[in-house]
């Protein structure tokens, strides 16, 4: 599985011969703004929640790709109104996709659309592929997250470390001890004045925790 990282919480997953995008929000973002959307390529759009800064080249890139928009309900829905090839989930829910198993589980936060409609309860993703991948979305640190290890054994977690709106680095080294993963891939940070981080003191925190944290750069890809 190889994973790509475009800024703030968007990613792409290539795997199974096809290509996930998790929360598009690349043209509003000044640290991604020189990258093309047109040029992305999508089989699937995952959104955690209805935030702005998560989905707002969702619909431009779905309807250029003709992605499958994946997310709760009320999202979903909303995007297949206007066309869109979408498949509804809940909390507790899975699907079996072309690529591998998608499980949709909680996460704390809150989710509205940029006109202030209901965008339904925010959650995160647990991937059952080539790799298994839990991405958290914007999120507090729950308990809940102890349940992930207990059906599934993960290769990488994705976890919002830029405090503020979502969890922190400290809590983010706890939730790793939750799911059982000691390899993680921040993300939700440096985007804005209040979510920026020291890099190095990030990578420090894990370290004595006996565990990995990934920051890469714009564009910049691993494989899991």
């Amino acid at each position: 599985m190889k994973i790509t990282f475009y800024g703030h919480a968007c990613l792409s997953l290539e795997t199974g011969g096809k290509t996930i995008l998790v929360d598009p929000f690349i043209s509003g973002n000044p640290n991604a703004a020189h990258l093309d959307i047109n040029s992305f390529k999508a089989d699937y759009i995952l959104l955690t929640h209805a935030h702005q800064d998560h989905i707002l080249d969702a619909e431009a890139i779905a309807k250029n790709t003709g992605a499958t928009i994946v997310s709760n309900y009320e999202i979903a829905s909303h995007y297949g109104a206007k066309g869109i090839a979408y498949h509804p989930m809940n909390h507790g829910g899975s699907w079996k996709f072309d690529f591998g198993t998608v499980k949709y589980v909680n996460a704390l936060h809150t989710s509205s659309f940029p006109d202030g409609s209901y965008g339904g309860q925010p959650g995160g993703f647990v991937i059952e592929a080539d790799k298994n991948v839990y991405i958290a979305g914007d999120t507090a640190l729950t308990m809940d997250m102890k349940l992930i290890p207990m059906r599934t054994t993960l290769d990488l977690a994705i976890l919002p470390i830029g405090s503020n709106f979502t969890m922190d680095v400290e809590d983010a080294v706890i939730a790793a001890d939750f799911l059982a993963c000691n390899r993680v891939l921040g993300y939700h940070y440096d985007t804005f004045g209040y979510i920026e981080i020291d890099h190095a003191a990030a990578k420090n925190t894990f370290a004595k925790a006996g565990k990995e944290l990934l920051l890469l750069d714009i564009a910049q890809s691993i494989d899991v």
